[in-house]
């Protein structure tokens, strides 16, 4: 909505995963025009030609009027070009519908589309803004579960002012769901709808079955069964530092780096960077071939590790909760969802580069000209041995830690709930 109304606004570019609720997004958008068409380049294969044709915005809005017989006109039409990774030349033609036609509201979303904008010379530079999308965050499930005071309270909660009791223990019960069934809209409307967990984990064996099925579009780029190894090894590898010969493959390095290239880009999944961490930006200071990898949702994380839930719903302590490296998928993904959408979000952790030493710190994320090191731990005081020496290394004021705890400070360690990394985005 904000987008509709700015003045010289730019082509809207909606990027991320499939089944995130892009197309759903824009459509509920679309109910604010007076007309709204639709323009899906997998089903419409024979509308492509249109824009082989010609790129000429007035050009174009003709044949698609008539096509579909719905009216275009500047203001009162919302035009939605979806699944342009099948029709690249759309998304050259964004430009010029900024140039020529700057006052028709125009959208356009699809997966893949690093891919086709890397074969495109000059898709729009300028002229194009994108919006990042995710499965839903933390707050987000909240929102869906009607609770909005609990996020509330848990907004104005701090170091100095601690949760009471009865909300943190609330908080942390939905965190456990969430752990479960994830953020995709689809799981997250089940549970809404019937609060029964397995029928929402059928949603996510769906789910992941259509995102393998999936696999078969980029066949060109990576052989199928070379995608699905590397998809299912990244959950397996999750919170450590990835290496490709834990894959269970009898594929080449260069196969495998090609297949985890495409499933990042394709938003399945995020890399976190080792960085050095002496300053900023932290991305000038990274070492390219060390890194970990997340998947980009916790409940198909959790599905293809096949964890025991009632373990998890049952859980009072981080170890159990951690199985699998949960928390730090969790962690990181609400770090992405929490940051400016327009903008896409590199993660990054340290490690102590001496032989023999285990030093690591989970998280490092630049806020406000600062570098601020977050851990996903269970230890008390005194065990913090990792945090402490970056801390010291670095001349950083403060590290946070996050834990099933409730707010809370030691010296210089923050404590926050898990459930409230969006919270440490907000601090001043």
């Amino acid at each position: 909505m904000d987008w509709k109304r700015e003045k010289g606004r730019k082509a809207l570019l909606i990027r991320g995963a499939r089944q995130v609720g892009k197309t759903y997004s824009v459509r509920q958008l679309g109910k604010t025009f007076k007309h709204y068409l639709e323009v899906n380049f997998e089903e419409e294969r024979a509308v492509k030609q249109f824009f082989v044709d010609s790129l000429n915005p007035s050009v174009l809005c003709q044949k698609l009027s008539a096509y579909f017989a719905i009216p275009i006109i500047a203001g009162e039409t919302l035009l939605f070009f979806d699944e342009v990774q099948e029709c690249p030349e759309s998304l050259s033609s964004l430009r010029f519908f900024y140039e020529k036609m700057p006052d028709l509201h125009v959208v356009a979303a699809g997966s893949l589309l690093e891919l086709v904008i890397s074969d495109i010379p000059s898709h729009g530079v300028g002229r194009i803004h994108s919006l990042y999308m995710y499965p839903m965050s933390f707050d987000e499930f909240l929102e869906a579960m009607g609770e909005g005071k609990l996020i509330e309270l848990k907004n104005k909660a701090g170091i100095t002012k601690a949760l009471d009791g009865v909300f943190h223990r609330k908080l942390i019960d939905y965190l456990k769901i969430y752990y479960i069934i994830g953020g995709m809209p689809e799981a997250v409307k089940e549970y809404a709808a019937s609060q029964n967990i397995l029928s929402c984990q059928k949603k996510l064996t769906d789910l992941i079955e259509t995102l393998r099925d999936d696999f078969a579009k980029y066949k060109k780029r990576s052989p199928v069964q070379r995608l699905r190894e590397v998809f299912d090894s990244i959950a397996l590898q999750a919170g450590r530092k990835f290496k490709y010969s834990n894959i269970d493959s009898h594929s080449n390095h260069k196969s495998l780096k090609d297949a985890l290239d495409l499933i990042v880009q394709a938003g399945l999944a995020y890399k976190i960077y080792h960085t050095s961490a002496h300053g900023l930006p932290l991305g000038a200071q990274v070492k390219a071939k060390k890194f970990k990898v997340i998947p980009f949702d916790t409940g198909i994380h959790q599905k293809i590790l096949g964890l025991n839930m009632a373990e998890i719903i049952a859980a009072q302590d981080i170890n159990v909760i951690n199985k699998g490296n949960i928390a730090e998928v969790f962690t990181g993904m609400e770090i992405i969802k929490n940051s400016p959408y327009d903008t896409e979000e590199q993660l990054y952790y340290w490690h102590k580069e001496k032989r023999g030493s285990n030093a690591e710190v989970d998280y490092i994320i630049q806020h406000n000209e600062r570098i601020i090191p977050i851990e996903v731990k269970s230890g008390t005081k005194g065990k913090m041995q990792s945090m402490r020496l970056f801390i010291a290394e670095h001349n950083t004021r403060k590290g946070i830690r996050l834990s099933l705890e409730n707010f809370a400070g030691y010296e210089d360690i923050d404590v926050y709930p898990l459930y409230a990394v969006s919270n440490i985005l907000r601090i001043t």
